[in-house]
């Protein structure tokens, strides 16, 4: 019998799944389905297909899929809980009688099952309680945390898991203020066109440009962290910088890069109504495969009330105006 190596099987529908969705949906729908395929009951483990799934994968197809299945992995005794995936999947992982499965389960509105993914268990990555490099302030001059801290008050990246420590920062003058006029033009913003800098040593895994940067109020969600760039600092740390301006970028994936070396220039691409920095560490250059981890920064001046303070290991909350040292 032919090694099942990596089996894929997708007939995604369009229908996503809102917020706060329930991941016991997942849960219940999968075990119905893997109590039928330990049965050898192929027929019924496609009772909860959608159309488009049943015409994709038919009962012809199934059984010889599932017999497969089985001959390797042996019958499925226990389902882990479901780690959802947004919009509209979740993962579950299988534990057989020889060997762990990773099932990705897909689900419409009507919890009709609209895609499948086998593949063999791989491990999560490991998520570090806080960064262990070095980290400076990815920027010269002041900027105001307008998101940043561990709730969802404080942070509107919370729920999204590599995003859950993110920051979003605009640049300020002397007197606080982040824009001139109405702010009607992305010059009016004084973030736009600042320096943006490598936060610590690394090397470019990612860099996504040719985003155009919006205009003051607009957002582009089909391209959320817009012009950006990924450094990996040591294993399971990656810094992620977003929103830059469109033909900003001075690196390249592989590039070699030095703490505060030129990356590019702030802009307003992607998800952004307005010029700002977008930055957060994570775990893996797979973004949809990341968590994010805590982030402290080396040394950091915080303006209050008119006076500085110097901080040091510290990690900026919502409200602070704060600069590189």
């Amino acid at each position: 019998m032919k090694k099942l190596a990596l089996t894929i099987i997708l007939a995604y529908g369009v229908a996503a799944l809102g917020e706060g969705q329930a991941a016991d949906r997942f849960q219940k729908v999968a075990a119905r389905m893997v109590k039928a395929i330990n049965e050898e009951d192929y027929a019924g483990a496609g009772k909860d297909f959608d159309q488009s799934m049943e015409d994709f994968f038919p009962l012809e197809k199934r059984r010889p899929f599932f017999e497969n299945l089985s001959t390797q992995y042996g019958k499925i005794k226990k389902l882990e809980e479901p780690q959802l995936v947004p919009p509209d999947r979740a993962v579950l992982v299988a534990h057989c009688e020889r060997g762990k499965l990773d099932i990705t389960v897909g689900l419409n509105d009507d919890d009709k099952i609209t895609g499948l993914l086998f593949l063999p268990h791989k491990p999560p990555v490991p998520v570090p309680e806080r960064n262990q490099t070095k980290l400076s302030l990815p920027f010269r001059g002041g900027w105001l945390v307008v998101w940043g801290g561990d709730t969802k008050e404080l942070n509107q990246h919370h729920d999204v898991p590599n995003q859950k420590f993110a920051f979003d920062f605009l640049g300020v003058d002397e007197q606080g203020k982040t824009r001139k006029g109405e702010g009607h033009t992305n010059e009016d913003h004084f973030a736009f066109g600042r320096a943006i800098l490598a936060s610590a040593d690394g090397a470019v895994t990612d860099v996504i440009s040719g985003v155009r940067d919006n205009v003051p109020g607009s957002m582009n969600p089909y391209s959320a962290l817009g012009n950006a760039v990924f450094i990996q600092h040591r294993e399971n740390e990656v810094s992620v910088l977003a929103h830059l301006k469109l033909g900003s970028i001075k690196v390249k994936v592989g590039d070699k890069v030095k703490a505060g070396q030129l990356i590019g220039l702030c802009g307003n691409s992607g998800n952004s109504s307005e010029p700002h920095l977008h930055y957060h560490l994570q775990n893996t250059p797979v973004i949809q495969d990341a968590t994010g981890i805590k982030c402290y920064l080396r040394k950091v001046i915080l303006l209050q009330d008119g006076k500085t303070q110097n901080k040091a290991e510290y990690s900026p909350v919502k409200g602070e105006i704060i600069v590189a040292e």
